[in-house]
C-alpha cells in the first residue's frame, strides 16, 4: 500500500432545533441572576425588547436554581387576560399542593386563597371572613400569598412580561419586593418601552429594602461574535463569517430573529422550499446567505414590530413608512420631507416613534431601524400607493442634495418598477462608486445590472468590464463569481470581452482559494480567447498560469512565453506584472537567486497597477520565504507588501499578508493573544476564502500544541472542509492540516488514523515535487508510515525528497527532512547516526527561529540517547520540557517528563505535600489556563498526563478557588499568572 490511503472528512456537527438552542452571550447575566437568588431574599428584574432572551435566560436560570434545591414557580402576564386578582401569581401557585405543609402549619391569613385556587383547598387553612371594604379584602388576599410563600422556602416567584400586569397584580408584587420572605426570591421580566409608566416597572418607584440583596439585568442584543458562536454551534461546518454577517446584519443581534433563521436553515421543509423558489440550486445562488436573504421576515419579529406600530398616531406612523421607504439611518428633515410633514409636526412624530423604540439613532442625528428585517416588516405592510409616493417623494428631495446620492436614487428609481431609469441612475452609481474607490458598493451595483434580463449589449458589455477590472482585488469575491459565471453563459458577448472576463474568474477562484483548480482551468481557456485582442491580458494570463502550475517544468514553460510577449511591450503594467510572476515562480520552487532579484522591483512607481504587482512580488515571496523556513526575511517582505497594496487598494493582498504574519507568530512561539488576532482578521475579512481558513487552522494548530486535542481537531477538520476544492496552490495548506492532525492522531495512539489523514496529500506532494515548500510534514508522514507497517513507503518518500532538494535554499524542508530520516534511522536501530540527524534538526530549526519544532527535534535526540546515554538523554528532556513550558504546551512538556520517570533520572519529591488553601496550586494554574483557553476535560487529562477523575478534582478546586464557572472563565478572559 502505497501514499494513497483516502482522508476521511471530519466536518462539525450542527445542533437540530428541535432539540433546543445553545444559549450564547448570556453567561455573566446568567451567573448574576441565579448568584442574587440563590441568597434570599433576594428581587431582581430583568428588561429587554422582545425576543432579546429574558424567556430563555428565566429558563436556565430556574434551571440551575432548581438543581441547587430551590422550588421555582413561574406565572406569566398576558396582555389579554380574563379578570382574576393577581392571576399571574395564582397561576404560579397551582401546583404547589404537594409541597405545602399541614394547614394548621400555615398562617391562617393563606385560607384566604382557598376560593382563588380551589385545587389547593385541601390544603390550605379555614378560608377567613371577606373583610367589606374591597381595599381590605385585597390587602387579605396579599397577606395570603406571602403567607404560602414563606411555608414553601426556599423558592423563587418567576413573573414574566410585567408590562401586561395588570394594577392589582403589580400592587401585589411592589408589596412582595418591599417584604419577601426571608427565604424567598423574586424574578420579574417586562420589556421598558411597553411599561404603562415607563421608569417604574411596579407602578411606583421602588428600592430593595435594607437587607433585600438582587440585581437589574438589561439584556441587549447578541454580538456578532456572539451571532457566529450560535450560528457554529447549530450548523457545525456549515457556519462561515459570511454566514455570520448576514445573519447578524438581518437580525441587529436579536436571538429571536437569529434562531428564526437558523431553523429556516436547517429545517428540510424550509430548505426545500426555499430551494426550489426558482428552480436554482444552493450552490448557485451565493450559499446560504443568499437563501436567507429570500427567506422574508421571520413571522416573531413581524408580529412584534406590527404590535408596536399599532399604538402610534397618523404622523408618527409616516414617520416610520418614511423611514422604511428609505431604508437607511436618515436625518429627521428628510424623513419629515419624505412623510411631508412639518418641522414642528416631525420633531413630535420622531420623539413619539422613539419612544415606543419602533425607530433608534444609530448614528448621531440619523434615525432608522435597528435591524433591517423591522425595516423590511413596515415596508411590506405598506399599502401599494402609499409606498409608490413615499419612494417619488425621495426620489424628488434626493435629487436636490449636492451632490446627490446616486445610489440612493437608483434604490428608488428601481422600485418604482422604472427599469430603464433605474440602470441610467444604477450606472452612474457605479461610476462614481469607482471613481470614489468604493469598490464594494459599485460591485453591488454591477451586479445588480448583469442580473437584468434582456439588457443591452453595450450596457451589459460595460457593466461586465468594469466589474472584472476590479473585481480581482476585492474581498468580497462570491458574489462576484457567480455574477461572471452568468455573464460568460451569454453567447452574445464578443470574444475578448469573454476572455477578459473569464480571465478575472480565473483569477478569483484561485486567489481566494474556493477551486484553485477550475481556476487554472479557467484562465488557461482565456489565453485563446485574448490571443490577437488584448497582449497586456494576455500576459496577465500566462503568469498566472506559470505561478499555478503544479510542476517547476510546466511553469518555467508558461513564463518562457510571458517573459517573451513582454519583452518589446510599452505596457509598464504588463512588464512589472511579468516580472512580479517570475519572483514568484522562482520563490515557490527555492531559487536561491531570487533574495538578490527581489531588489529590483520598481517600488517608486506612481502607477497604482504596477504598485499592485510590485505587492503581489513582495508578498509572493514573502511568503514563500515562510514556507521555505527563511523566516527572518519575511516580516519586511510582507510589512513592505501590505502597505503598498494599502497605497493601490490592493485589500486582498493585505489580508493575505496578515494571516501570512499570524502564521509566522505561531511558528516563532509568539502565541499571546494569537487566537483573538485571527479572528478578528477573519471578521475583517469574512469573504477572504484564504483568511477565515487560516484562522481556523491556526485556532486548530495552537490548540493541537496547547494539548486540547479535541478542539485541535474541530478546528482543523473544519480548515480541511474549507481547502478540500483548493489543488495546487492550496497543497501546503492541505499539507499542514494533514500534518498537524496526523501529529494529534498519534499522540492518541491511533497511528491508522494519522496514516489515512496525512497519506493523501503526501501523494500529490510527490507528484508536483514541490519539496522545497514542505516544512513540518516529513517527519510526521514517516513516524505515520513505520507505525503502521510501510517501512517501504517511509524510505521511498525520504528518498524523493532527498533529491527534490539537492541545491535548494529550503532550510526548513531540510530540518524536517534531517528529523524524518532520523526517526527512519532509529526505527531501523542506528541510534548514533539518529541523534547526529536530531542534532542538524535542532541547530536548524534553532537558526530560523521555531522554538516549538527546535524543542521536538531535542525531545527525539534524547530517544536516541535513552538506551547508551541516558544521564544526557535526562538533561535533554528536562531542555526540552522547558522550552515546551514557556512557550504554553502543556502536553508536551507532560510527555517529557513521563519520559524522565521512565528513565528513573527525575528528582525525587519531598515527602508530605504543601497546602496552598484558598490559592491555587501549580498544577490547578495549568488545569485553569487550560479552561480559560476552552479545553474540555478529556483534553486536559491529555495535555498534563492525568488521569479524568483527577482532572475532575482539579477543575472542582479551581472553580471554587476562583469563584467562578467553567463559561464565565473562559468568557472574561481571566488572566491566570
Amino acid at each position: 500500500m502505497g501514499w494513497s490511503a483516502k482522508g476521511e472528512n471530519s466536518g462539525g456537527q450542527g445542533v437540530t432545533p428541535s432539540r433546543g438552542f445553545a444559549m450564547v452571550g448570556r453567561e455573566d447575566e446568567l451567573v448574576l441572576v441565579c448568584g442574587a437568588l440563590a441568597s434570599p431574599p433576594a428581587v431582581v428584574l430583568v428588561d429587554g425588547e422582545a425576543g432579546v432572551g429574558k424567556s430563555r435566560l428565566v429558563f436556565e436560570a430556574g434551571r440551575q436554581l432548581s438543581d441547587s434545591g430551590l422550588r421555582v414557580l413561574t406565572g406569566l402576564c398576558h396582555r389579554l387576560r380574563e379578570p382574576l386578582p393577581f392571576g399571574p401569581v395564582l397561576d404560579a401557585l397551582r401546583l404547589v399542593g404537594p409541597w405545602l405543609p399541614e394547614p394548621k402549619q400555615l398562617a391562617s391569613q393563606a385560607g384566604a386563597l382557598g376560593v382563588l385556587l380551589p385545587d389547593l383547598a385541601g390544603r390550605l387553612p379555614d378560608a377567613p371572613a371577606v373583610p367589606e371594604d374591597p381595599r381590605a379584602a385585597r390587602f387579605q388576599l396579599v397577606g395570603a400569598v406571602r403567607a404560602i410563600l414563606d411555608a414553601l422556602g426556599p423558592v423563587v416567584l418567576v413573573v414574566e412580561d410585567v408590562h401586561w400586569a395588570d394594577e392589582a397584580t403589580r400592587d401585589l408584587l411592589l408589596f412582595l419586593a418591599r417584604d419577601l420572605p426571608r427565604r424567598a426570591g423574586l424574578l420579574l421580566t417586562y420589556r421598558r418601552e411597553d411599561l404603562p409608566d415607563r421608569d417604574a416597572v411596579l407602578g411606583s418607584a421602588y428600592r430593595r429594602p435594607v437587607g433585600t440583596g438582587g440585581a437589574e439585568v438589561h439584556l441587549g442584543p447578541l454580538t456578532r461574535a456572539e451571532v457566529d458562536e450560535l450560528a457554529g454551534k447549530v450548523l457545525g461546518s456549515r457556519g462561515n463569517p459570511t454566514l455570520g454577517r448576514a445573519l447578524f446584519e438581518r437580525s441587529g443581534g436579536l436571538p429571536l430573529v437569529v434562531e428564526e433563521d437558523l431553523i429556516t436553515l436547517t429545517e428540510p421543509a424550509h430548505r426545500a422550499r426555499l430551494l426550489t423558489t426558482d428552480g436554482s440550486t444552493l450552490a448557485s445562488t451565493g450559499g446560504e446567505a443568499a437563501m436567507l436573504a429570500r427567506a422574508g421576515v421571520p413571522r416573531g419579529l413581524h408580529e412584534a414590530v406590527t404590535a408596536r406600530m399599532h399604538g402610534l398616531g397618523p404622523q408618527a406612523t409616516a414617520i416610520v413608512q418614511a423611514a422604511a421607504v428609505l431604508a437607511v439611518p436618515a436625518a429627521r428633515a428628510l424623513l419629515g420631507a419624505v412623510a411631508s410633514l412639518g418641522p414642528v409636526q416631525t420633531d413630535e412624530a420622531l420623539i413619539e416613534v422613539l419612544d415606543a423604540m419602533v425607530l433608534s439613532e444609530p448614528a448621531a442625528a440619523r434615525y432608522g431601524f435597528r435591524h433591517a428585517l423591522a425595516q423590511q416588516a413596515v415596508y411590506r405592510a405598506i399599502p401599494g400607493p402609499r409606498r409608490e409616493d413615499l419612494h417619488q417623494h425621495a426620489v424628488k428631495v434626493l435629487s436636490a442634495q449636492s451632490p446627490p446620492p446616486l445610489v440612493q436614487i437608483a434604490y428608488h428609481t428601481r422600485a418604482l418598477g422604472d427599469t430603464e431609469v433605474w440602470l441610467e441612475r444604477a450606472e452612474q452609481a457605479a461610476d462614481q462608486a469607482i471613481a470614489l474607490g468604493d469598490q464594494g458598493t459599485a460591485a453591488v451595483l454591477l451586479r445588480e445590472i448583469l442580473d437584468q434580463p434582456n439588457l443591452q449589449v453595450e450596457l451589459r458589455t460595460r457593466a461586465a468590464l468594469a466589474l472584472a477590472r476590479f473585481a480581482v482585488f476585492s474581498t468580497e469575491s462570491s458574489a462576484s463569481i457567480a455574477t461572471l459565471r452568468r455573464i460568460l453563459s451569454d453567447p452574445h458577448l464578443p470574444t475578448k470581452v469573454r476572455g477578459e472576463v473569464r480571465l478575472t474568474l480565473g483569477l478569483l477562484m484561485t486567489n481566494n482559494a474556493l477551486d484553485a483548480r477550475g481556476g487554472y482551468r479557467a484562465v488557461e481557456r482565456s489565453v485563446r480567447e485574448l490571443e490577437g485582442a488584448r497582449p497586456e491580458l494576455l500576459l496577465r494570463a500566462m503568469v498566472a498560469l506559470a505561478t499555478g502550475s503544479e510542476t517547476y517544468a510546466e511553469g518555467q514553460q508558461w513564463m518562457r512565453r510571458a517573459e517573451a510577449a513582454a519583452h518589446d511591450s510599452p505596457d509598464q503594467v504588463a512588464r512589472a506584472a511579468v516580472r512580479a510572476s517570475s519572483l514568484t515562480l522562482m520563490a515557490l520552487h527555492g531559487d536561491p537567486a531570487v533574495w538578490e532579484s527581489v531588489r529590483d522591483l520598481p517600488r517608486s512607481s506612481k502607477d497604482p497597477a504596477v504598485l499592485r504587482q510590485v505587492a503581489r512580488a513582495l508578498y509572493n515571496v514573502g511568503s514563500s520565504a515562510f514556507e521555505l523556513g527563511c523566516d527572518a526575511r519575511v516580516p519586511d517582505l510582507l510589512e513592505e507588501a501590505m502597505e503598498l497594496s494599502r497605497q493601490a487598494g490592493y485589500l486582498g493582498l493585505v489580508a493575505m499578508g496578515g494571516d501570512c504574519m499570524l502564521a509566522l507568530d505561531l511558528r516563532a512561539g509568539r502565541w499571546s493573544r494569537l487566537d483573538e488576532r485571527a479572528s478578528a482578521l477573519a471578521a475583517e475579512f469574512p469573504e477572504m476564502a484564504t483568511v477565515v481558513r487560516g484562522a481556523e487552522q491556526l485556532h486548530g494548530s495552537l490548540a493541537a500544541a496547547r494539548g486540547q486535542w479535541t478542539r485541535a481537531l474541530e478546528h482543523l477538520g473544519r480548515a480541511a472542509d474549507m481547502v478540500k476544492n483548493s489543488d495546487g496552490t492550496g497543497l501546503n495548506d492541505v499539507l499542514r492540516i494533514a500534518a498537524d492532525t496526523a501529529r494529534i492522531y498519534l499522540s492518541l495512539d491511533k497511528p491508522q488514523a494519522a496514516y489515512t489523514a496525512i497519506a493523501p496529500p503526501v501523494e500529490r506532494l510527490r507528484r508536483t515535487g514541490r519539496w522545497a515548500r514542505v516544512d513540518d510534514v516529513l517527519a510526521v508522514a514517516v513516524q505515520a508510515a513505520l507505525a503502521t507497517g510501510h517501512e517501504a513507503d517511509a524510505r521511498q518518500l525520504l528518498s524523493e525528497a532527498e533529491h527534490g532538494l539537492n541545491g535548494l535554499d529550503a532550510p526548513g524542508a531540510t530540518a524536517d527532512l534531517h528529523l524524518a530520516r532520523g526517526i527512519l534511522q532509529l526505527h531501523e536501530g542506528d541510534s548514533k547516526s539518529a541523534a547526529d540527524d536530531f542534532d542538524r534538526a535542532r541547530i536548524m530549526y534553532n537558526a530560523i527561529g521555531r522554538p516549538h519544532q527546535t524543542a521536538r527535534a531535542i525531545e527525539h535526540t534524547a530517544a536516541a540517547h535513552q538506551t547508551q546515554q541516558p544521564l544526557l538523554a535526562a538533561d535533554e528532556l528536562t531542555q526540552a520540557a522547558e522550552i515546551y513550558t514557556r512557550l504554553g504546551a502543556p502536553a508536551d512538556a507532560a510527555r517529557c517528563q513521563r519520559a524522565q520517570r521512565q528513565l528513573g533520572l527525575t528528582r525525587p519529591q519531598p515527602r508530605g505535600r504543601r497546602g496552598y488553601g484558598t490559592e491555587l496550586s501549580p498544577r490547578e494554574t495549568e488545569v485553569a489556563r487550560q479552561l480559560a483557553d476552552g479545553a474540555t476535560n478529556q483534553d486536559i487529562a491529555h495535555a498534563l498526563s492525568l488521569s479524568p477523575r483527577t482532572v475532575e478534582h482539579h477543575v472542582t478546586n479551581v472553580l471554587k478557588k476562583l469563584h467562578t464557572t467553567r463559561t464565565q472563565l473562559q468568557k472574561s478572559g481571566f488572566h491566570v499568572p
